[in-house]
């Protein structure tokens, strides 16, 4: 099976806050000032709808095993290095492994979070719940729900104030039997991130 390439456009996942605000205070020499200056403003947090992002991939696979992807997501900014969220998954199969080849819809979920230890890269766990439809012995199709415990990190590099590319590796922890993917193989993402 050819490596998995995604392209993404994950807004904001990892771009944190873009503007912060900045304190400015005058003062006058202590021969004029009559009043004493009022004290700073407080700093104000990030309002609430900019701590929430969405986003999602897109991602193909060609060959004897064609797959074509669709992930949306939407997340939450907890802190300006902790964010998480829920994505949606749906997968269209055409595996010509098989005769007649088998076609199939799979869905499912995630819940993922990212920490970002230093600027430019990130810790990624994610659990996700994905029915899949598989070839029975009989010739028939079955459908089997697999869970994944999805770990690892990526690296982001800004390109602009509203995008980013990024590199990310990820590898199933929990090595389900009924799994469609080899034991140990890593998942890996190379796409641009646009914030909207």
């Amino acid at each position: 099976m050819f490596g998995i390439l995604q392209v993404g456009m994950l807004a904001m996942v990892l771009a944190g806050p873009m503007d912060a605000p900045v304190l400015v205070q005058a003062s006058q020499p202590d021969s004029v000032a009559t009043t004493p200056a009022p004290p700073p403003l407080p700093m104000t947090a990030q309002p609430k709808q900019k701590r929430v992002f969405y986003g999602g991939s897109i991602g193909m696979t060609f060959g004897n095993y064609t797959r074509f992807s669709v992930q949306p997501l939407v997340g939450y900014q907890f802190t300006p290095k902790l964010s998480g969220g829920v994505k949606g998954i749906y997968e269209y199969v055409k595996d010509k492994r098989y005769t007649p080849d088998l076609t199939a819809s799979n869905y499912g979920g995630s819940l993922f979070s990212r920490l970002r230890f230093i600027p430019n890269a990130y810790a990624h766990a994610e659990f996700a719940y994905v029915s899949y439809e598989f070839r029975t012995a009989s010739g028939g199709s079955e459908r089997t729900g697999v869970p994944f415990l999805y770990l690892g990190g990526g690296l982001v590099q800004r390109l602009s104030p509203n995008a980013s590319a990024y590199v990310e590796v990820l590898f199933d922890v929990l090595q389900d039997s009924n799994s469609p993917y080899d034991n140990w193989q890593p998942f890996v993402s190379v796409g641009v991130m646009a914030g909207f």
